[in-house]
């Protein structure tokens, strides 16, 4: 007897599309959400929008105030440097068990992912460029053969999405970034792990080192330097 799938429930969707305009920059960091635009534009009511919004608090992709609205999430450069430091525990414990355990499916799929990143790339499409580069830090938890890393990755994905979604205005740091996405696949092929973890290091820490700490919204501070 085959199981029941459970069917989407509205929440569910709207949590879905609102997630994705946050990922992908329809929504600005620190944008105010109204609720009964959001519920005009979905065609749904308000209760399955708060439910969603409710949600994606959880997830930490919007902020939640008491009598003064939603709005989404924007990071100071301290948060960044502790959200960077968190990402490169998780992604540095996946790396080295996907080498480790699968290192043939590791480059197997970071293969097709760069490929995807390329066709991007060439054909300017800075969507698809960014969500290939989701794609391949997530290939890491996928080849790490460990649920619990890859769950718990899980919960963060889409802040990361949204960050890098903000940081690709910051052409210098995209150009790096996908030089090291290349330079990762090599050192994966040749087995070398401690050349690989050093390169994914530098990769991560380069977001923290975008902003000066006394920088308190980088969303403001980067309105106010457009293009930097």
């Amino acid at each position: 007897m085959r199981p029941i799938e459970r069917p989407r429930s509205m929440a569910e969707e709207v949590a879905n599309r609102i997630r994705h305009a946050i990922v992908e920059g329809d929504f600005g960091l620190g944008e105010v959400l109204s609720e009964r635009q959001l519920a005009e534009k979905l065609n749904v009511s308000k209760t399955p929008v708060r439910e969603a919004l409710a949600q994606l608090r959880l997830e930490g992709l919007v902020n939640i105030y008491p009598q003064r609205g939603v709005t989404v999430f924007t990071l100071s450069a301290r948060e960044i440097r502790e959200i960077c430091e968190l990402r490169y525990a998780l992604e540095e414990a996946a790396l080295r068990h996907a080498i480790e355990r699968h290192p043939e499916e590791l480059a197997g799929k970071l293969a097709v992912v760069v490929e995807a990143m390329e066709k991007a790339h060439a054909a300017h499409d800075e969507r698809a460029y960014l969500n290939a580069d989701t794609d391949y830090h997530q290939v890491f938890f996928e080849c790490c053969d460990n649920a619990y890393l890859e769950s718990t990755y899980t919960l963060y994905v889409g802040k990361l999405a949204a960050l890098r979604t903000h940081l690709s205005r910051k052409p210098d740091h995209t150009r790096h970034s996908d030089e090291e996405h290349h330079q990762m696949l090599e050192l994966i092929r040749a087995r070398d792990l401690s050349a690989c973890l050093t390169l994914l290091k530098r990769h991560i820490e380069r977001v923290s080192l975008t902003y000066d700490e006394s920088v308190s919204d980088i969303a403001a501070a980067d309105l106010e330097t457009p293009g930097a």
